[in-house]
């Protein structure tokens, strides 16, 4: 194969079919090429009971309902795969899957770029990388191969019955960690958690959603995120109905927690002493957003019902431990939930920094004709999530329409 095309853009995750819907009805002809199905990642890539953190309502575009989910429920990962195919559809999106980019080059003395696939060359004079967060799995070089019988990251765990008879470490709190613990500990595992810095929202309050609140409060739109908090995790879940993650009711219910997983020497893994002071972290953020949300009510004179169980917060627990022999405490497992690094071997221009991060503005790259699409904060605290990317699309749609426009013209002279 070798073709020519205005644009293409490279993953057909959510990210990518909310570029084709924008660049369709800007009349832009594109491309978009996925190396292995629609949403792969949300099938193959998550455990087997996972569920959208935020309500139907909510974690969707708005061309297209979830027909198979209340509107206040949380969609199933297959669910949601489902729902972007569906959309891919309905959209006419110009998809072509088992399609991988191997490379990108510009072009030398002419407009555009090269641009290496398994399946032949596409000469593109746009290039939307599309490809998410969620790119390489990352797991700390902590503890050596062979300490324990299987360590994996959380993108590879399924469900509990995949992991070797014995007790099970848990490292991460933000949604995922804390999801995995739960189950583990449901299906009769012994538990630890190893807890670091995290944000903590309700679930929902006064009868709304968080995910309402954020919005109603411009949460969603904040543009940087707080000194300090560019990495920290959030602690939500959808899973069995949706329900405030709160680590007391995981200490409760049998989940051992011990602070930031730190060093590992002869068998032992140490873990810092901070895990009283990210839950208070957890805690403050929590209760300031209910302060936030009392304040609008009043400002807005909205009747909504009084809430005050929601501050009653018990005794924090304590760790269980501030060093853990694997061997000796059953631990035949550690899972991973340490999150994800960028993977941009394959993009090769000059648009990154020294530590290879995207230089862009709101997915404007540095290097001409190449975009970015469906990183955190891109343009706002929203942008790596499924309404946020499709607002982003918008935007850099407008970009490539807006560039095509001095570009004809230039051609034309």
């Amino acid at each position: 194969m070798r073709q020519e095309v205005e644009v293409l853009v490279v993953g057909a995750g959510q990210a990518g079919v909310a570029m084709s819907e924008h660049l369709g009805d800007a009349g832009v002809p594109h491309l978009v090429l996925e190396r292995h199905r629609i949403a792969e990642r949300w099938r193959s890539e998550r455990w087997d009971s996972l569920v959208a953190n935020g309500p139907a309502w909510h974690d969707r575009f708005p061309g297209l309902e979830f027909t198979d989910v209340d509107p206040a429920g949380f969609a199933g990962k297959e669910q949601v795969a489902d729902y972007f195919t569906a959309y891919a559809e309905k959209i006419g999106a110009p998809i072509r899957t088992g399609v991988e980019v191997l490379s990108v080059r510009r072009h030398a003395g002419r407009p555009g770029f090269r641009v290496a696939t398994s399946d032949g060359i596409v000469d593109a004079r746009f290039v939307v990388a599309a490809t998410g967060p969620f790119q390489r799995p990352v797991i700390p070089p902590i503890v050596p191969a062979g300490a324990v019988v299987d360590q994996l990251h959380s993108s590879a765990y399924r469900n509990p019955g995949q992991l070797p008879a014995g007790a099970v470490l848990v490292v991460g709190a933000g949604s995922s960690g804390v999801q995995i613990a739960d189950e583990l500990r449901r299906s009769g595992r012994e538990v630890f958690l190893s807890v670091g810095p995290h944000e903590r929202p309700p679930r929902d309050y006064r009868g709304r959603d968080f995910c309402w609140w954020l919005g109603v409060l411009g949460k969603w739109d904040m543009e940087t995120p707080p000194q300090g908090a560019e990495h920290v995790t959030i602690a939500v879940s959808g899973a069995r109905g949706g329900h405030t993650v709160d680590f007391r009711d995981l200490a409760a219910g049998g989940v051992r927690l011990v602070g930031m997983t730190s060093s590992f020497q002869d068998g032992t893994l140490t873990f810092a002493d901070d895990l009283g002071a990210n839950i208070a972290a957890g805690d403050a953020s929590y209760l300031g957003l209910l302060d936030e949300a009392d304040a609008y009510v009043v400002r807005n004179g909205i009747d909504l019902p009084d809430e005050p169980q929601a501050r009653l917060l018990g005794p924090a627990p304590e760790a269980a431990a501030g060093a853990l022999h694997l061997a000796d405490a059953g631990v035949t497992s550690i899972v991973w939930a340490t999150g994800f690094a960028a993977d941009y071997g394959w993009l090769q221009v000059d648009t990154f920094d020294e530590k290879g991060r995207p230089r862009h503005r709101r997915g404007v790259a540095a290097e001409p004709g190449i975009y970015f699409l469906g990183l955190p904060w891109l343009s706002r605290r929203g942008s790596s999530f499924i309404w946020g990317v499709w607002h982003d699309a918008k935007h850099v749609a407008g970009h490539i329409q807006t560039q095509r426009g001095y570009l004809a013209v230039g051609e034309a002279a």
